[in-house]
């Protein structure tokens, strides 16, 4: 008699009321298990670890919540701050009970969890960061108009950005560097530009643009913290990424030199093409 298939777990689908924020998340795992927060990056949303929860939900309690102005979730006040999203995400994990967790974060969701881990740094277990910077020398020559938009935040440099929340770039992040295209699914880049094309979007993406200088700006707090506090910490990291490149991930073990870092084959949205090898290398990273 052949063996039964094991059935991937199943995530819900729920809605937070953070003090009158709808945070919308997906929710895998038993509650009693070590907690995972996993945090998406531009211009995705908590969809993006569809592929991944299923991999771990048998060992953690998994969240993933779409940030603000993202996904399923309510649009932030304007101007829309980092430090907004980071706010608002810091209360959405104490009203879902994740007072000790390891978190996850990718592009965006880096700056956001590296401010919960430098503000509660009791609460962090350990990080995984899969294409999540925080180190110059990670930023490549793609952060060029943006840091234009930085130096003169004029209605001209803030309209060439625009170019950035058009289709053909949601796909063509999510392909470049990537070894075989067609093994990218168009499901993720669809929806992406399905939330993406809703008109009150546009300026509050633009706003994060802008403001995405204030994550640099805490650089050295977030390295601070990676000295003091010494996390364990796992960067696994597409190694063809256009915008944050291969030393940003090898910087990591210069503030925490127990760092692990893994390179794939692979670009800037990984887990489109490497989510069982991601999964593995978190599973092994974290029985440690």
């Amino acid at each position: 008699m052949a063996p039964a298939l094991r059935r991937p777990a199943a995530a819900a689908h729920r809605a937070s009321d953070v003090d009158g924020f709808k945070i919308f998340y997906r929710e895998a795992g038993s509650p009693d298990a070590p907690k995972l927060l996993l945090l998406h990056g531009f211009p995705s949303a908590g969809h993006m670890f569809r592929d991944l929860i299923p991999l771990l939900a048998d060992r953690f309690h998994i969240v993933a919540p779409d940030l603000p102005g993202f996904g399923q979730s309510d649009l932030p006040a304007r101007p829309a701050t980092f430090d907004g999203i980071a706010a608002t995400i810091d209360r959405f994990t104490e009203i879902v009970g994740f007072d000790r967790y390891a978190v996850y974060v990718f592009d965006y969701g880096a700056p956001t969890g590296f401010r919960l881990a430098v503000k509660h740094p009791e609460r962090i277990t350990a990080i995984i960061s899969q294409n999540g910077n925080a180190y110059v020398e990670g930023l490549s020559d793609g952060w060029n108009p943006i840091q234009a938009y930085w130096e003169d935040a004029s209605e001209e440099n803030r309209n060439a950005l625009k170019a950035m929340l058009q289709p053909e770039a949601t796909i063509w992040q999510y392909t470049h560097g990537v070894a075989d295209p067609t093994a990218v699914s168009p499901d993720g880049y669809s929806l992406d530009n399905f939330y993406l094309a809703r008109p009150e979007v546009e300026d509050v993406q633009l706003d994060l643009f802008g403001d995405y200088k204030s994550n640099v700006a805490l650089y050295p707090a977030f390295q601070a913290y990676f000295r003091t506090h010494k996390p364990p910490f796992l960067a696994v990291w597409g190694e063809n990424d256009p915008f944050f490149l291969p030393p940003g991930a090898e910087a990591f073990k210069r503030d925490n030199p127990g760092a692990v870092v893994r390179f794939l084959d692979t670009g800037h949205f990984a887990l489109e093409t490497h989510a069982a090898e991601i999964a593995a290398e978190i599973r092994d990273f974290l029985a440690r």
